[in-house]
C-alpha cells in the first residue's frame, strides 16, 4: 500500500480566509474543501476517497505534464503552472479576504483564474462538487452563465466564462484566454465574473501583504516563519475565534496505524502555545478573538473543561467511521474525536494561561467591560479538585490513566497565572489560594523526579520519558542555567531522540502500539530548550534541519518518519507551524544581535 522507503511528502498547497480553507493538489486538482465551516462534510474530498470525493480540475489532456506551485510572495494565493506538449498555463486559486464597509470580506467563494502561458494547451474543467462525505451525487441546474449544484441546505453554484457544455460534458477545449471559475455556497456571486473576479484578486493579494508587513519578526529564516505565520493565521474561524489544529480528517500518523483523526477542532491543550506564537509576531487581533472564544467555553463550562471543542463551540463531537476509502487506501477514516470525552486536566491551566492577558496587559483591558473574575475562580477550583486525579494527558491516552508531570506542569503555570491576577487586583484570599496551589503542584512535580537518573519522567510513579517534560524548561519551572535542566534536557535526548534531530513524543507502548513517527512540535520544543539553556549553536542547527521536513511550499505536517523524513498526519498542521514560530522567536531573542524588524 505504501512505498515505505520513499520520502512521502503531502504534494498539496492550502488556501483560504478564516471562513474556509482547501487543498490545492500540483495536478490543479483541490483534494480537500468542506463547506460551509472548517468541520462541515468535504464538498471536494479526493484526498480519502478518489471515487466518492467528488472532483474540481482543471487538467492538461495530454500526458506527461509538469507542475510547478508556488504561493505569491507574501501571501496565501497560490499559483499552480502546467507545463504539456502543446503548450502551458497559470492557475491561480484564492478564498477572497480582504477589508470592507468595516469588516473583513470572507465569502464562501473560491476563485480559480486560468492564464495561458505559451502554446495552445487544451484542458479540462471538471466540476463535481459531493454531499455527506460522498454519500450524496448533487443534481446540476444549468442557467444562462452559471451551473447551479443542488441537494445541500444551500445552493453551490459555479460561475464561468468557460463555455457551460465543455463543463457539464466534461470536454476539453483548448485555453486561448483568461479563464475564471468561481465557486460559492449559499450567497453567489451577483456580479460581473471578469472584474470582479480581478478585484477581488488584487484586495486579497493587496490584505495579506499588509498583514506580514504588520507583522513583527526577527531575520532568522524570516521567509519560513513568514509562511508559517500565513499558515496558521488561516486556521483561525473568524466568525468565532476559534483555531483548528489542522485542516483534515484521517490522515495516518504513520502508514497502517489506525491512528487516523479528525483534528477539525479546537484544542484547550493548545492555546499556551498558539497564544504564545500570535504574540511573538505581535498580532493581537487574532489574540483578541482567541481569548473570547476561550471566554466563551469557560462560562459554559459546569464540572470539567473537555480537551476539546468545535469550532462554534459545542460540546458533543461524538466520532464515527464513514465508508470511505482512506488516505492511499488507508483506513478507518473518522469523523468526530472521542478524545472529547476524556479526562485531560492540564486545560483549567491552559485556560488560566491563556485568560492572563485580559486581567493584566492594557493592550486588551477596556474599562467599560471588566472581565469576570469567576473565570479565574472557577479555573483554581478545578485545578485545586483535580490536583491528585489521574488523567489521559496531553496526549490523550484513551485507556490509560496517571497523573502526569505535564499536567502538573500546567497546574503550576495556571497557579501562577492567578497569583499575578490576584496582586493586580489587590485580592489577597484569591492570591492565598493561588499560591497554596502553587505549592502543591511544585510538590507533584517533584514526585515525578527520578533521581538516580537525574530525569523527570511522565508521570508519578513512572519510569517512563515524554517529551513534554521539555517544557520544564522552556516555560521557567526549572532554570534553564540549572546542572537540573541541563541533565534533564540530555536524558531526554538519549531516550527519545533520533539520530536526525528529531524527537518521538514517548516510546513506551500505548492504545495503539508503540509510535512509529516522530512529532514535529516536540523536535521545536527542543530547539527551544537548547536555545534556553545556552546550546544555541545546536538550536540553530536544529531548527534547520528541521525546516527540511516542509513541503514543496514550506507547509508542515503533524509527524515525521525519521528514517525516510516523510510527512504523516493531518495536513497542514497548526500546531508544527506554532512550534516553528515560537522556536524561531526564542532563537532570534537568544542571539547577540537579534536585528527586529515590525
Amino acid at each position: 500500500m505504501f512505498p515505505f522507503m520513499i520520502k512521502h511528502t503531502y504534494d498539496m498547497g492550502v488556501v483560504g480566509n478564516c471562513a474556509f480553507l482547501a487543498l490545492i493538489g500540483t495536478d490543479t486538482a483541490v483534494r480537500w474543501l468542506c463547506w460551509p465551516r472548517f468541520d462541515s462534510s468535504f464538498v471536494f474530498g479526493p484526498l480519502l476517497d478518489e471515487q466518492k470525493g467528488g472532483e474540481c480540475s482543471l487538467r492538461p489532456v495530454a500526458p506527461g505534464f509538469t507542475s510547478h506551485q508556488y504561493y505569491v510572495q507574501n501571501t496565501n494565493v497560490l499559483c499552480t503552472e502546467i507545463t504539456a506538449a502543446d503548450g502551458s498555463y497559470r492557475v491561480t486559486d484564492f478564498a477572497p479576504r480582504f477589508l470592507q464597509y468595516e469588516r473583513y470580506y470572507k465569502p464562501l467563494m473560491f476563485i480559480r483564474k486560468i492564464e495561458p502561458l505559451a502554446g495552445t494547451p487544451r484542458i479540462r474543467a471538471v466540476v463535481r462538487p459531493v454531499g455527506r462525505y460522498g454519500e450524496l451525487e448533487l443534481t446540476r441546474r444549468r442557467s444562462s452563465n452559471h451551473i447551479a449544484f443542488l441537494g445541500l441546505e444551500e445552493e453551490i453554484r459555479l460561475t464561468t466564462n468557460i463555455p457551460l457544455t465543455y463543463v457539464l460534458d466534461e470536454e476539453d477545449f483548448v485555453l486561448n484566454e483568461t479563464k475564471y471559475l468561481v465557486l460559492t455556497y449559499g450567497a453567489p456571486l451577483e456580479a460581473p465574473l471578469e472584474s470582479t473576479a480581478e478585484r477581488f484578486l488584487t484586495s486579497t493579494l493587496a490584505y495579506w501583504r499588509s498583514w506580514v508587513k504588520s507583522t513583527s519578526i526577527s531575520n532568522f529564516h524570516q521567509a519560513q516563519v513568514i509562511r508559517s505565520a500565513l499558515a496558521l493565521k488561516i486556521h483561525q474561524y473568524e466568525d468565532t475565534g476559534a483555531i483548528i489544529a489542522a485542516s483534515t480528517t484521517s490522515l495516518p500518523e504513520a502508514p497502517g496505524s489506525t491512528r487516523n483523526w479528525d483534528y477539525r477542532f479546537c484544542w484547550m491543550r493548545d492555546t499556551y502555545y498558539i497564544l504564545t506564537a500570535f504574540n511573538n509576531i505581535g498580532h493581537s487581533e487574532e489574540l483578541e478573538r482567541y481569548f473570547h472564544f476561550i471566554a466563551n467555553i469557560s462560562t459554559k463550562v459546569k464540572d470539567k473543561y473537555q480537551p476539546l471543542y468545535s469550532i462554534g463551540g459545542q460540546s458533543m463531537l461524538t466520532e464515527t467511521e464513514l465508508p470511505l476509502a482512506g488516505y492511499l487506501g488507508d483506513q478507518p477514516v473518522r469523523i468526530g474525536n472521542d478524545a472529547y470525552t476524556h479526562i485531560q486536566n492540564d486545560v483549567y491551566g491552559q485556560v488560566l494561561v491563556a485568560l492572563l492577558p485580559l486581567y493584566i496587559d492594557c493592550r486588551f483591558q477596556d474599562p467599560s467591560q471588566p472581565t469576570p473574575l469567576a473565570l479565574v475562580t472557577e479555573s483554581l477550583r478545578l485545578i485545586e479538585a483535580t490536583m491528585d486525579q489521574p488523567d489521559a494527558g496531553l496526549w490523550e491516552f484513551r485507556h490509560i490513566a496517571q497523573r502526569h508531570c505535564y499536567t502538573y506542569l500546567f497546574h503550576w503555570a495556571g497557579s501562577h497565572a492567578a497569583l499575578q491576577v490576584a496582586r493586580r487586583l489587590g485580592d489577597e484570599g484569591l492570591a492565598a489560594k493561588a499560591s497554596h496551589l502553587l505549592e502543591l503542584a511544585e510538590d507533584r512535580i517533584e514526585q515525578c523526579f527520578d533521581k538516580e537518573r537525574g530525569v523527570y519522567t511522565n508521570a508519578i510513579g513512572s519510569t517512563d520519558l515524554d517529551a513534554s517534560t521539555i517544557q520544564l524548561i522552556t516555560m521557567g519551572y526549572l532554570d534553564p542555567a540549572s546542572e537540573r535542566a541541563q541533565h534533564h534536557l540530555v536524558e531526554l535526548e538519549k531516550e527519545l531522540m533520533t539520530p536526525e534531530g528529531l524527537f518521538y513524543r514517548y516510546r513506551h507502548p500505548d492504545d495503539f502500539g508503540t509510535p512509529e513517527t516522530t512529532f514535529l512540535i516536540c523536535s521545536f520544543w527542543y530547539v527551544e530548550a537548547l536555545a534556553c539553556v545556552g546550546r544555541l549553536d545546536e538550536a540553530v542547527a536544529e531548527f534547520e534541519q528541521l525546516i527540511t521536513y516542509t513541503n514543496h511550499l514550506g507547509l508542515l505536517s503533524e509527524d515525521v518518519d525519521a528514517k525516510t523524513g516523510s510527512q504523516w498526519g493531518n495536513f497542514p498542521q497548526a500546531y508544527s507551524h506554532v512550534g516553528l514560530v515560537n522556536a524561531a522567536y526564542r532563537i532570534a531573542k537568544k542571539m547577540d544581535k537579534p536585528n527586529f524588524v515590525d
